[in-house]
């Protein structure tokens, strides 16, 4: 019985391995952009027309876990801030973003910045925006197994690899007092990236198309946030399903439907003015769902009222 559940164990490892693997082997051809259950709080990340949409100055620390119990899974990191801005007397958003992505033998990191022109039109302010900045992709050669002798070599590579890639994005985003929409475009230029004589792969330009409406209850109290996110690299597509139910526009609770992936609960409070912190947890709908124990996500933010009564109460994009 023992060395049968030896046996199951290790081949667990094998499997999780070997998805991973080839998880790992997709990323670095297609450069999937990583996913995020707040995906409302990380626009700016993936669209920078949405630079300075709530006139605050908002940073905010993201980690996710993803299908936590299984190793090489993915770990992202990532640090956003923004602000509307009067630059050159313009009325503007900029932006500032670092995101640490991380899947088996293979790691991104990217470093850019945002700038949008923001307009007043008679169905909200809109914002047009650009995004330049920098990818770096590095390789680690070969990935073992723990407690094993199995290993795996990535095609075409003896060493570890790093690479440095100019990228640029461009995006739009409107927002009104009952709802926000956003269309974006990551990775345009498409730049390419050689790891080695015989590895080339590129940054794959994804697409993505966000919207969201408030809609007030009979309760004052409470408000009712529908949302959807969709993402594509032209080749497979990710559709998010998110419904917040608000309390006093401080406390939230939500549920996210992720298209064959996962169900994802959410909570979110502001602990002070500006200051705020959530969680989520993803339940796998998928088949490596029985081989992990979900994916955990936590942030923290803070944003401030730029006019001159600092202390004043603002409307974020999450509590609309």
């Amino acid at each position: 019985m023992g060395k049968q559940s030896h046996n199951n164990a290790f081949m667990k490892k094998i499997f999780c391995f070997l998805f991973l693997y080839i998880i790992a082997i997709l990323a670095a051809i297609a450069q999937q952009d990583p996913q995020f259950s707040f995906n409302k709080l990380t626009q700016l990340t993936v669209n920078p027309g949405s630079a300075g949409n709530d006139g605050a100055m908002s940073g905010i620390i993201l980690n996710r876990y993803q299908w936590v119990g299984i190793d090489g899974a993915p770990k992202t990191l990532v640090f956003s801030v923004g602000s509307a801005s009067k630059l050159f007397g313009i009325n503007s958003g900029v932006g500032f973003n670092i995101i640490s992505d991380e899947i088996g033998f293979s790691k991104n990191i990217s470093v850019g910045i945002d700038y949008a022109y923001r307009m007043n039109t008679g169905i909200g302010e809109l914002g047009i925006g650009t995004s330049l900045g920098f990818s770096n992709m590095s390789i680690n050669a070969v990935w073992y197994i723990p407690e094993s002798d199995y290993y795996q070599t990535p095609q075409g590579t003896t060493t570890e690899a790093s690479r440095l890639a100019f990228d640029m994005g461009i995006g739009t985003f409107l927002r009104s007092k009952d709802y926000f929409v956003g269309l974006s475009v990551t990775h345009i230029n498409q730049a390419p990236i050689v790891l080695s004589d015989e590895t080339r792969t590129f940054l794959a330009r994804h697409y993505y198309l966000s919207a969201g409406y408030n809609i007030s209850l009979s309760n004052p109290l409470f408000e009712l946030q529908p949302s959807v996110y969709f993402k594509s690299d032209g080749a497979a597509f990710q559709t998010d399903f998110l419904v917040d139910l608000v309390y006093k526009k401080r406390f939230s609770a939500g549920l996210n439907y992720r298209f064959n992936d996962a169900i994802c609960v959410l909570i979110a409070a502001e602990l002070n003015n500006g200051l705020k912190i959530g969680y989520a947890y993803d339940i796998g709908t998928s088949a490596i769902s029985s081989y992990s124990g979900g994916s955990h996500e936590i942030y923290l933010s803070y944003s401030f009222d730029l006019g001159k009564n600092r202390n004043k109460k603002y409307k974020s994009v999450r509590y609309l």
